[in-house]
């Protein structure tokens, strides 16, 4: 298993809290949410490993001081979406290794990385059928098949918010880099790297693993970063 991690955007609903930093250099406890996923990864015996950065990455290189990672740029950042990002990492999608691809601004329970290790169909997107009313990006799934999805959609058509963390077997590589190449050639850069997918179910199945009753948040708001830190000290003591 491998690992690609999406960290180049700038976080703009949040950025006034972060002193110019990217999102997932917060500090979760006393280390940067980086590093806390990067320590994660590794003791789940993940340590092929690839970043893609952009904006104030010398925050992102300073945090994983310590770290053997493989590092791409998307100095396009600020007018392009994540599926730019992947475009630029695009050899480290091969197809030898099943692959974890997530955001970096995403907190999570160890149990998620063990879910994702256990033998599954693929594509496989993580949900949480807890959060529909205060969901950002959102999905509506059948049988564990997505059919719907978009910030757009209204609590009745939500089954529950996209995690944003994704397994992609390794027999589905070469695909998603046909998809990706395809949509970049399309002038497609403001697309997420998850619309290769997203943009295909009704041809390609995307199935939904419901994480409901794990603890995992992105850091999109102040709200988000105040729930890992209760979180945190719920754990801690």
């Amino acid at each position: 298993m491998k690992a690609l991690i999406m960290a180049a955007g700038i976080g703009s609903r949040i950025s006034r809290h972060l002193n110019n930093q990217p999102k997932c250099c917060v500090k979760i406890g006393k280390e940067e949410l980086i590093r806390y996923t990067f320590s994660l990864l590794n003791k789940k015996g993940i340590t092929d490993i690839a970043i893609v950065t952009g904006y104030n990455d010398e925050y992102i290189f300073k945090a994983l001081e310590g770290f053997e990672y493989k590092s791409y740029k998307n100095n396009f950042y600020d007018v392009t979406n994540s599926i730019a990002s992947t475009w630029f990492a695009q050899e480290f999608l091969d197809a030898n290794d099943d692959m974890i691809v997530m955001n970096g601004d995403v907190f999570v329970e160890e149990k998620i990385l063990d879910i994702l290790l256990q033998p599954s169909k693929s594509p496989l997107f993580l949900s949480d059928s807890t959060r529909i009313e205060e969901a950002d990006y959102k999905f509506k799934w059948v049988d564990d098949k997505l059919v719907n999805y978009g910030k757009e959609l209204s609590d009745a058509q939500t089954t529950g918010e996209y995690v944003g963390i994704a397994k992609i077997s390794k027999d589905d590589i070469s695909f998603m880099k046909d998809e990706l190449n395809k949509m970049i050639s399309n002038q497609k850069h403001h697309y997420w790297w998850e619309d290769i997918f997203y943009r295909n179910c009704e041809n390609k199945s995307v199935y939904i693993h419901d994480v409901k009753g794990i603890f995992w948040a992105e850091v999109d708001y102040i709200e988000d970063y105040e729930r890992i830190q209760e979180y945190l000290r719920g754990n801690n003591g």
